[in-house]
C-alpha cells in the first residue's frame, strides 16, 4: 500500500473516530460533554520542555531563559568529553538509558507524525530535541566496544537541592565495554541513533543520518557480541534504572530499528530468527517503559506486514506471532481481553491506565503512543482489532466453553488513546491537566530543582545542598518557573492528586514521559483540523 493510499485510508477514519468518541458513554472514549482540546499548543509546550532538561552549554537559541549552562566539566576526570545530553528528571544525574528511550520515541514520533509536527510549526524543535541527545550520545560512543553511560551520583545528587548552574555533587563518569557489558543501554542507544537517522535523512541531512547509523550499527554489534545485564557493570544506576526485564527486548527492538533504517535484511532475519528465544513471540505484557520494550518492537514488527513487501512465509508467520502479543498488548490496555482482570491493565475509577504507582503516567503516555500507531496499522489494513482469549484459560466456571473471541473496531482504538491524552490534559476528576503549562490548571509545585529555585540569572549567589533544601524546597507556594511541556507523575490509582513538592512520585517529570506524547499530540491535532474541515 502506498504512503498516499495509507493517508487516505487513514483520513477515512477521521469520521468513523469522531462518531465512536461521540458516542460511547463507557471509559474507554471522551464524553459528549468532555472540552476539546489544543492539541496544537500543547504539542509546542511538549517540545519546550526539553530544553529545560539540557545539560552542558546551551545554545544562543535556547527559549528556556530561566536555565543557563552546566555540567561543562562532564567527563574531564575520565579524560572523556561527555558535555551535553539531557538530565532525566528532576536531578542532574545523566542517566544514558532512560535517555536514550527519550530520544527513541522522539524520533518515533516524528517519523510516524512529522508532518503533523511540520504543520503546527514544530518541526525545527523537534530535531533540536532529538540532536541534542543524539550529539551527546556519538560523544558517548568512544570506541566500536565503549559506551559512557551515566554522569553523575544518584545517591549523592538526591542528597542536593540545587540549581544544575551550582551543583557540587559527583560528576564521576561511567562506561560499559567488552570486559563490563551494558547490552540494555548500548542496544537502546543504538536504536535511538538508528530511528533517529530516519528522521535526518527524511529531513534532508544525510551526512549526520550517516554518522547516526554508523554509530547505532556498531553499538548493536557491541549489544550483542558482549551480552550482559547493564546495571551488574554500572552497579551505581541499580538504585534508578535498573533492568528488570533483561537485555533480550532491547536487542530485539534495536535489530527492528536498524531494519528500518538501513533496510538489510540480516537485521529482519535477526528478529525474526531470535523471536521466541528471546521472547519477542512469547511475552504479552500490559506495559511498555524504559525498561520493558517488548509491546514497543511487537507494534514496531506489526507494521512490517503492512511495510514489507516481499516477505517469506515464515517471516511474515513470525511477524503475525509478533502482532497477536501487539494486540494483547492493545487489548490489556484497553480491559478487552476475555478472562478479566488477570488479563487486563488496571484503571483508576475515571478510567485512567494504572500500571505503577511511582511516575504512572509514563505508562500512560507510551500506551496512547503505542494504540495511537496500531490503530493507525489497522486503519491501514481495514481490519478491526482482535482480543482472543487464553488458550489456556481454565473453563469451570463457564461450564467448559471457551471465551468468545472479542472484535474492536479501529476507530474505537483510536478513540480510546484520546481518552487517555485527554485525561493527561484535563478530563479528569480533579479537572487539572497533567501537563504542565497547558490549561488554566496544572501543577505548580513540580519536584524538579532547577524549576523550583530562583534562576541563576536573577540570583546569582550559590545555593549550596542544605541551603536548597532549606529555601526552595521546603518552601510553601508555587515554583518560581513553570516546567512548561513536562509531564509530571500523575494521579494516584483513585484518581487524586495532590500538587506539592515532596509528592515526588506524582509531580515529579521525566523526559520520557513527554516524548511520546509529541506523537500522540500531532496526531489529534491532525484528527482536530481534519474534523474542522468537515465541517466547514
Amino acid at each position: 500500500m502506498s504512503d498516499v493510499t495509507v493517508r487516505l485510508v487513514l483520513a477515512a477514519a477521521v469520521m468513523a473516530v469522531s462518531l465512536v468518541m461521540a458516542s460511547s458513554a463507557s471509559p474507554s472514549s471522551s464524553s459528549p460533554s468532555a472540552p476539546s482540546h489544543d492539541y496544537g499548543d500543547a504539542l509546542r509546550k511538549s517540545l519546550l520542555y526539553f530544553e529545560a532538561q539540557r545539560s552542558g552549554r546551551l545554545p544562543y537559541n535556547q527559549r528556556v531563559r530561566w536555565r543557563a549552562h552546566s555540567g561543562l566539566t562532564d567527563g574531564l576526570e575520565q579524560g572523556v568529553d561527555l558535555v551535553g545530553g539531557y538530565y532525566d528528571a528532576g536531578d542532574h544525574v545523566k542517566f544514558g538509558l532512560p535517555m536514550a528511550f527519550t530520544v527513541t520515541m522522539l524520533s518515533w514520533s516524528i517519523i510516524e507524525y512529522g508532518d503533523q509536527v511540520a504543520a503546527a510549526g514544530e518541526l525545527v524543535h523537534a530535531l533540536q530535541s532529538i540532536k541534542w541527545g543524539t550529539d551527546y550520545f556519538m560523544k558517548a560512543h568512544t570506541a566500536p566496544n565503549e559506551l559512557w553511560t551515566q554522569v553523575g551520583d544518584g545517591d549523592s545528587d538526591h542528597y542536593c537541592w540545587q540549581r544544575p548552574e551550582d551543583m557540587t555533587t559527583s560528576r564521576r563518569a561511567y562506561k560499559v565495554d567488552a570486559e563490563h557489558p551494558g547490552s540494555e543501554v548500548a542496544a537502546e542507544t543504538a536504536a535511538a541513533m538508528a530511528a533517529a537517522s530516519i528522521v535526518f535523512r527524511n529531513a534532508g541531512d544525510a551526512h549526520y543520518a550517516h554518522l547516526l547509523l554508523h554509530h547505532a550499527q556498531q553499538l548493536f554489534e557491541f549489544a550483542d557480541k558482549y551480552r550482559g545485564r547493564y546495571h551488574e557493570s554500572v552497579r551505581v544506576v541499580k538504585s534508578f534504572y535498573p533492568s528488570s526485564s533483561g537485555y533480550k527486548d532491547e536487542l530485539l527492538w534495536a535489530a527492528l530499528w536498524l531494519h528500518r533504517a538501513t533496510g538489510s535484511r540480516r537485521y529482519l532475519d535477526y528478529a525474526v530468527d531470535n523471536a521466541d528465544d528471546f521472547g519477542g513471540t512469547g511475552w504479552g505484557v500490559s506495559e511498555f517503559s524504559w525498561d520493558i520494550k517488548y509491546s514497543g518492537l511487537q507494534v514496531l514488527a506489526s507494521k512490517l506486514l503492512l511495510e514489507e513487501k516481499d516477505l517469506s512465509s515464515e517471516q511474515r508467520l513470525v511477524l503475525e506471532q509478533y502482532r497477536s502479543k501487539a494486540e494483547f498488548y492493545v487489548c490489556s490496555n484497553m480491559n478487552k481481553n476475555p478472562g478479566g482482570a488477570a488479563r487486563n491493565a488496571p484503571r483508576t475509577p475515571a478510567g485512567l491506565l494504572f500500571i505503577r504507582a511511582w511516575n504512572n503516567l509514563q505508562y500512560v503516555t507510551n500506551a496512547a503512543f503505542l494504540i495511537t500507531v496500531h490503530s493507525d496499522l489497522l486503519s491501514s489494513l481495514g481490519e478491526p482489532l482482535r482480543c482472543l482469549p487464553d488458550d489456556d484459560a481454565d473453563t469451570s466456571d463457564t461450564g467448559g466453553e471457551a471465551a468468545a473471541e472479542v472484535v474492536v473496531p479501529a476507530a474505537e482504538v483510536l478513540a480510546f488513546a484520546k481518552f487517555q491524552a485527554d485525561y493527561i490534559l484535563g478530563t479528569n476528576p480533579a479537572e487539572t491537566s497533567y501537563l504542565v503549562g497547558y490549561g488554566e490548571k496544572y501543577p505548580r509545585q513540580v519536584h524538579h530543582r532547577a524549576a523550583s529555585t530562583a534562576s541563576v540569572k536573577q540570583e546569582k549567589g550559590f545555593i549550596g545542598c542544605a541551603q536548597g533544601f532549606d529555601d526552595w524546597y521546603s518552601a510553601g507556594g508555587d515554583n518560581p518557573h513553570d516546567l512548561v511541556g513536562a509531564v509530571v507523575g500523575g494521579p494516584d490509582g483513585k484518581d487524586r492528586f495532590r500538587d506539592e513538592r515532596g509528592m515526588y512520585i506524582h509531580t515529579e517529570a521525566c523526559t520520557y514521559n513527554t516524548a511520546p506524547m509529541v506523537g500522540v499530540l500531532s496526531r489529534f491535532m491532525e484528527i482536530q483540523r481534519q474534523q474542522g474541515e468537515q465541517d466547514l
